[in-house]
């Protein structure tokens, strides 16, 4: 996990510049690919996953290390071309996780997030799940394991090739000619996060697109058909934490109103968007049949909202690297307490963005559990002795968010969106 944090204080920088970067180009060729609160909100999104995964909550039912000790037949060195077997062999078994990801019912919920914005740009890229806790692919390694690919070589190889997911989130980049046929390109990606039907559940590879082609799901990106992004049923909100769970919530409803006891056990291993259909003609879903019908979510935020909203992502963005880069230096109990603290805060202030009730009893947790923090450390986590006076200062953010909060809510009432699908149809 060391690591891991360490990794991230040189990645997450590297992200940033790159999203920095695509706005900028995007400007001077004249075209808006960044929305504010979207781009708040996949941030977040990004964040919540850091700090899930420095509190050690990603569980492997079987270690790798453990399955390849117990079913390799082969003994073999560490060498180059063992490193290119593994990122192949990883690449292999990214394609299959996301196809279930995408075709299993309970198992969208790992991924809804990513599919969330409706935008596709650079910062998207981040929005990771935070409800994807246990890992249940491992029998996806097997093939690896047989080979007898190291533990450690997996492990240096698997943050390489996630990580090299990131670039081909841009509408900014054409078609790149031959490299078509062999990568997962923009064009590629473009179609993967696309509502349009022609693009449902197509090209799931995540770095060479052969997977799709082999096995039957890949779908170039036509001039005539523009990809809409986001997802067929509209999360309408900017709480990464809510996406990460709204999934779910709707199965667990539908298991709970449906009168077939076999329903209600077949429904999460069912199609993803499958309904009973007492339950699907008793409670219809709203959902986008023609994607280019689509209204985007919109709250409708004030300047002041806005504005607050971008100085809440930057104190937090600053906590959340306080953790990466002190870790080291944390106790278990430190990092969980800290990282706790961190998803309440960034609960907090996208429900705000939202201009949801939630926001104001979120942010009295968040202020109560910030003075709490304060008073158990004698500090805030150190940070004092880094800063001077910081301790001060984040009593001051703490106080200054919860009135802010207040007056937000009091001035802007949530925006009452009149918007619904052209048609409303039944998932069944």
């Amino acid at each position: 996990m060391e690591l891991y944090a360490k990794a991230l204080t040189f990645a997450i920088p590297f992200f940033l510049i790159l999203i920095i970067i695509e706005e900028i180009a995007a400007r001077r060729m004249k075209r808006q690919i960044n929305y504010g609160m979207d781009t708040i909100s996949s941030l977040s999104s990004g964040m919540t996953n850091t700090l899930k995964n420095l509190m050690g909550l990603s569980i492997a039912i079987v270690s790798y290390g453990w399955l390849v000790g117990k079913v390799a037949l082969f003994h073999i060195e560490s060498t180059w071309l063992v490193y290119v077997v593994a990122f192949i062999g990883m690449d292999f078994v990214g394609y299959w996780s996301h196809r279930f990801d995408h075709k299993i019912n309970a198992f969208w919920n790992r991924h809804i997030v990513h599919h969330s914005s409706e935008e596709f740009n650079l910062s998207c890229a981040l929005r990771q799940s935070v409800s994807a806790i246990v890992g249940i692919y491992f029998f996806l390694y097997i093939p690896m394991a047989f080979l007898g690919v190291p533990g450690e070589v997996v492990a240096i190889v698997a943050p390489i090739h996630l990580f090299a997911q990131f670039w081909y989130h841009t509408r900014l980049i054409g078609k790149m000619g031959f490299l078509e046929h062999i990568l997962v390109t923009p064009s590629h990606h473009r179609v993967h996060h696309a509502i349009n039907d022609i693009y449902l559940d197509k090209n799931l590879s995540q770095i060479f697109i052969f997977w799709d082609k082999l096995f039957g799901t890949f779908q170039e990106e036509l001039d005539e058909e523009p990809p809409v992004y986001g997802v067929k049923k509209p999360v309408n909100t900017w709480n990464p934490l809510i996406i990460n769970y709204v999934h779910m919530w709707s199965l667990i409803q539908d298991a709970w109103r449906t009168k077939s006891w076999w329903d209600k056990l077949r429904i999460w291993f069912m199609p993803t968007g499958w309904r009973p259909d007492d339950v699907a003609k008793k409670y219809p879903w709203n959902y986008w049949k023609n994607a280019y019908e689509q209204v985007k979510y919109d709250s409708k935020p004030s300047q002041t909202l806005f504005a607050w909203s971008w100085f809440q992502l930057v104190v937090n963005f600053a906590m959340v690297f306080h953790v990466l880069v002190a870790f080291v230096n944390f106790q278990y109990l430190e990092v969980m307490l800290y990282a706790i603290f961190m998803m309440v805060s960034i609960f907090a202030y996208t429900s705000l963005m939202d201009k949801a009730k939630v926001a104001l009893p979120a942010e009295i947790f968040r202020f109560v559990m910030g003075v709490g923090l304060i008073y158990w450390n004698g500090g805030w986590f150190g940070l004092q002795e880094i800063i001077p006076g910081a301790t001060v200062l984040v009593g001051i953010y703490l106080a200054s968010s919860l009135v802010m909060a207040f007056l937000i809510l009091s001035k802007e009432s949530k925006a009452k969106l009149d918007v619904k699908p052209a048609e409303l149809v039944s998932s069944n």
